[in-house]
Order: structure tokens, then sequence, then C-alpha cells
């Protein structure tokens, strides 16, 4: 029989090694990006303290149509940035969460570059 691998706990795996490098800190929080099939979420994290700074995604009330695909990850990531800047943060460490960086992924990174945020 063939055993077929499980790709969340692949990506969950890759995240871990991933976090055991990246950490947010007051001046530099960490940019966390979270997709499903039909949604995708940004927070910036102050692991230091242990706080969500800004947060967007798809599942706010201010975001109309589908959440699953490219245009919805520019969206947020233009959102997530500009509560970021509004708070004060310029610069943070992205943290893609396991995934490639590739697609929504890439798209929401793009358009926090293109919002403020550096990284």
């Amino acid at each position: 029989m063939f055993n077929k691998q499980d790709k969340n706990k692949a990506r969950q795996k890759r995240h871990l090694r991933v976090r055991n490098h990246v950490a947010g800190t007051a001046e530099r929080p960490r940019l966390n990006v979270f997709r499903s099939l039909s949604n995708i979420y940004a927070q910036v994290i102050d692991d230091v303290n242990g706080i969500t700074i800004a947060a967007a995604s798809t599942k706010d009330k201010s975001f109309e149509g589908y959440g699953g695909n490219v245009a919805a990850a520019k969206i947020v990531g233009t959102a997530v940035a500009k509560a970021a800047v509004e708070k004060g943060i310029t610069e943070v460490v992205f943290d893609r969460g396991g995934y490639l960086y590739h697609g929504r992924i890439a798209a929401l990174a793009d358009a926090a570059r293109e919002a403020g945020l550096k990284f």
C-alpha cells in the first residue's frame, strides 16, 4: 500500500525549522502569513512581548469577495502594512509560514512592500 504524505504536516515541520531562526522583536517584528484554501491571514507579531501589533485577513468585515486568490492576498498585504505603519512599524522580518514563496504568499509580500514595509 502507498502512504500518502500529509502536506500540512510537512509544512508545519518546515515552519518550525524556519521559526528556530526567525523571531520578531519590538523594533523589528515578524510578519506571519497563514493561508487556507479559501482565506489568507497576516499578522505582525512581537515575539519578545508575545503580542500581535497588527493583523489583516480576508475574514475581516471590510473585505468583500473570495479570499483564496492572488488578488485577495494583495489586498491583505496592503491592509496589514497600512495597519503596521500606523502603529510606527516600518521594518519587519517575513515569516512565510513554511509555504513556498510563490503565488499568494509572494503577492502578499510584494503588496506589503509597496505599502511601506521593509524586509
